[in-house]
């Protein structure tokens, strides 16, 4: 009778090493939104680890901040994929709404991701959510709804613009969730040609942009 060779299945990732690799993003996302010139040491106690123990999942400073990077990217990418209206200025408030959200607890890291040099890879993660801004200027461009006398993809990059304007404000000067989710709103609505007393009264009108606090 023949033998039989059986190929292993591969190793899976000991759980304890699956976990620390975890304990030191959070730790990361936590203590570099405090300080984003942290250091290693700072990261790895947050953690309860050795600094010792980051090189065992991370080949350097910058090589973590990537993996943080690019996974809070696809994060916030992947939670806007519902997003979506009929009406292209709702669309486009709902799109600023939910990115607040995502991002309002992590707002220094957020800042460093779109303004530091691992830019590219962020707006590389975050490329479904700019179709969708620009798709919604195009509709409410079409539908008279939004200015129409600056193209579709500089007024995308102006309301991109505009909403990290809000985010850098209020990681220098407090600013709470729901009114950051507001200014964010209210600025967005201005860049597309709202007036500031149309924005208000079209952000009060919409049920779905009502701050939940939740």
């Amino acid at each position: 009778m023949d033998s039989v060779t059986t190929t292993p299945p591969p190793r899976r990732p000991r759980r304890d090493a699956t976990e620390n690799r975890e304990a030191l993003l959070a730790a990361a996302r936590a203590v570099l939104n405090r300080d984003p010139a942290a250091s290693l040491e700072a990261i790895a106690a947050e953690a309860g680890l050795s600094r010792r123990s980051i090189y065992g999942h991370f080949s350097n400073r910058d090589d973590l901040l990537l993996e943080l990077v690019t996974s809070g990217s696809r994060r916030v990418a992947s939670a806007l994929e519902t997003v979506s209206h009929p009406d292209p200025l709702t669309r486009l408030a709902l799109i600023a709404s939910h990115l607040w959200i995502e991002v309002e607890s992590v707002r220094v890291m957020a800042v460093v991701a779109l303004r530091g040099p691992l830019v590219s890879h962020t707006v590389g993660a975050l490329g479904s959510v700019r179709r969708e801004v620009r798709e919604a200027i195009r509709a409410g461009q079409a539908n008279g709804t939004m200015r129409p006398d600056i193209p579709v993809d500089r007024l995308a990059r102006l309301v991109e613009a505009t909403a990290l304007s809000v985010l850098e404000e209020s990681t220098e000067h407090a600013i709470d969730a729901g009114e950051g989710q507001r200014l964010v709103m209210l600025m967005t609505l201005g860049a597309v040609g709202l007036g500031w007393r149309e924005s208000q009264e079209f952000i009060a009108e919409t049920p779905e942009l009502i701050w939940s606090g939740e």
